[in-house]
């Protein structure tokens, strides 16, 4: 496992980028009781994202059926 050097985020840019959108789009806009209730929230979050959201950087479709395509 190749690990990033400290300050440098450019060199793991898929993660970054997912990490902006869960802080964004689900984190931020949420206050939690429990940790079920986040880990509920995280789960549903997380299927929306991978299949009712379009994705433009493959196309304006969803990354299942991009999956789904591809195999």
């Amino acid at each position: 496992m190749a690990y990033i050097q400290p300050g440098k985020p450019q060199q793991n840019a898929y993660i970054e980028r997912y990490n902006r959108s869960v802080r964004g789009e689900w984190l931020s806009q949420y206050i939690f009781e429990t940790i079920k209730e986040a880990q509920n929230q995280a789960s549903e979050w997380l299927w929306t994202y991978n299949n009712e959201r379009p994705d433009m950087s493959i196309g304006g479709i969803t990354p299942t059926i991009k999956l789904k395509t591809a195999a």
